[in-house]
C-alpha cells in the first residue's frame, strides 16, 4: 500500500494536485500505451493525499467537501483523462467502503492512502455459507485494479432464489491479493485507466465484508460509526454524478487550453491564414466550445450545491430531483463531448498524432459518454419519465 508520508490537510489539496499536472501530463501517452496509469503518477497522487478525500477522519482521511473533490479530480483529468477516471473510481469506492460494517473498515483502512477499486456490474455469484459467502465469477471494467489494494466486487446472491424473488445484489470487499486480473483492457478511450476484468474463484468473504446494495440505495447501511455522519448520508449514486462530471470538465477544459495554444502556432492549410487565430471561423468555434464547457460547469455547480446543502440540513430528495441530477450529469458530459468534438475537428490533421492531447481528449470523452450511468440519452429518458408522471423504472437514482 502506497503513501507512507503524511500529506497536509485538504485545505490546499487542489493546489497540490495542480502542481502534479506537468508530471501527469508527461505520462499520459505512456499510460495510454501501457493501458494503465504509470506507477510514478499513482504514487504522486497518493503522496498528494488524493485518496484520502472520502476516507473517514478517524482513519486519517479528509472527508473533503464535494466541491473540493470535484475541483481536485478535474485537475487530474485535465492532465490525463485516464488518471482522472481512475482517481474518481477510487474516490467513490473509498466512500462506499466507509459504509461497510465497522469491522470491515478496520481491515480496509489500515492506512489513509489505501486504494479501493470496484465495479457495479454483477458478473459474479455469491453462494451463502456459514459466516459469509463464497464468490466466483468475473468483474469487468475494474478501473485501476492493478494498483488497488481492495476491490468491491459486485455479485448476485443465491439467497434471493429461496423466496421466489430476484437475486440480491451485493458489494463484497475483497483484497486484490485474493483475485486474479485478466489483462483485457484494450480500448480506444480512457485507454490508460487499466479497467481490466478481475476474477474471483471460490473466494470466501466473511459476512462483515458484505454490503447489500438494495438497502444502500434506500439510504440504509451498516456502519455504526458513520451512520449518523451527514458526510456519509450523501447518496452515493448522486455523488458519482459529481465525480464523473469532474472527469468531463477537466478533459474539456484541457481541450480548450490546448486549442488556445495551437491556434497561435499553426495556420489553416490552403487558405491565406498564416495563423489560425486570425480566422473568423476559429473565433466562432472557440466561442461555441467555451460556452458549452461553461454551461457544463454551471450544471455541475448547481447539483453539487444541492447535494452539499442537503447533507447539511438533512432534507430528503424527491424522485424528480434525483432524476434531474442524473439528467444534468449526462447532459453536461454531452456538452463537454460536443466541445471537444468541435475543437478536434478544428485542430487540423496534425492533431491526429498520438502525442497531441486533443485527439486523446476526444476519445476519452466519447468513452465517458458511453458509460451506462452517464449516457446522456439514457439519463434524459429517465428524467423525462419522471417529468411525465411515470415511475423512473430504475432503483439507481
Amino acid at each position: 500500500m502506497a503513501g507512507s508520508s503524511a500529506p497536509r490537510p485538504d485545505s490546499d489539496l487542489v493546489a497540490r494536485v495542480r502542481e502534479l499536472q506537468p508530471l501527469i501530463r508527461s505520462h499520459a501517452l505512456r499510460a495510454e500505451q501501457g493501458r494503465r496509469v504509470t506507477g510514478e503518477v499513482v504514487e504522486a497522487l497518493a503522496g498528494a493525499g488524493l485518496h484520502r478525500m472520502n476516507v473517514p477522519r478517524h482513519y486519517g482521511g479528509y472527508q473533503s467537501s464535494l466541491r473540493t473533490q470535484v475541483d481536485a479530480l478535474s485537475e487530474v483529468s485535465a492532465a490525463c483523462g485516464s488518471a482522472g477516471f481512475m482517481a474518481l473510481i477510487q474516490a467513490g469506492c473509498a466512500f462506499i467502503a466507509a459504509l461497510f460494517p465497522d469491522e470491515a473498515q478496520d481491515e480496509i483502512f489500515t492506512g489513509p492512502d489505501v486504494r479501493v477499486g470496484g465495479t457495479l456490474i454483477p458478473g459474479a455469484k455469491a453462494v451463502a455459507v456459514d459466516g459469509g459467502y463464497v464468490v466466483s465469477g468475473n468483474s469487468p471494467f475494474a478501473t485501476g485494479c492493478q494498483d488497488a489494494d481492495w476491490h468491491l466486487l459486485t455479485a448476485l446472491s443465491d439467497t434471493g432464489d429461496t423466496g421466489g424473488g430476484p437475486p440480491e445484489m451485493l458489494w463484497l470487499a475483497v483484497p486484490m491479493s485474493d483475485l486474479k486480473v485478466l489483462d483485457d483492457w484494450n480500448v480506444t478511450g480512457l485507454a490508460g485507466s487499466g479497467s481490466n476484468t478481475v476474477v474471483a474463484q471460490d473466494v470466501h468473504v466473511p459476512a462483515h465484508r458484505v454490503l447489500p446494495l438494495g438497502p444502500l440505495l434506500a439510504g440504509a447501511f451498516p456502519s455504526r460509526r458513520n451512520g449518523a455522519d451527514p458526510f456519509y448520508r450523501m447518496p452515493v449514486l448522486l455523488l458519482f454524478c459529481a465525480w464523473t462530471a469532474a472527469n468531463a470538465l477537466g478533459l474539456a477544459r484541457a481541450a480548450l487550453t490546448e486549442f488556445g495554444e495551437r491556434i497561435h502556432r499553426r495556420g489553416i492549410t490552403y487558405t491565406f491564414y498564416e495563423r489560425q487565430h486570425e480566422a473568423p471561423v476559429t473565433h466562432l468555434q472557440y466561442a461555441e466550445a467555451e460556452m458549452k464547457v461553461s454551461s457544463a460547469e454551471l450544471l455541475t455547480a448547481d447539483f453539487v450545491e444541492l447535494i452539499e446543502s442537503r447533507a447539511a440540513d438533512g432534507t430528503p430528495y424527491t424522485a424528480q430531483e434525483r432524476a434531474r441530477m442524473r439528467a444534468q450529469c449526462g447532459y453536461l458530459v454531452r456538452l463537454c463531448k460536443e466541445a471537444a468534438d468541435l475543437i478536434g475537428s478544428a485542430s487540423g490533421a496534425s492533431s491526429l498524432h498520438r502525442e497531441v492531447p486533443v485527439q486523446r481528449i476526444v476519445r476519452d470523452l466519447n468513452a465517458l459518454s458511453l458509460h451506462s450511468f452517464v449516457n446522456p440519452t439514457a439519463n434524459l429518458e429517465l428524467y423525462g419519465r419522471v417529468l411525465s408522471g411515470l415511475d423512473a423504472g430504475t432503483p439507481f437514482l
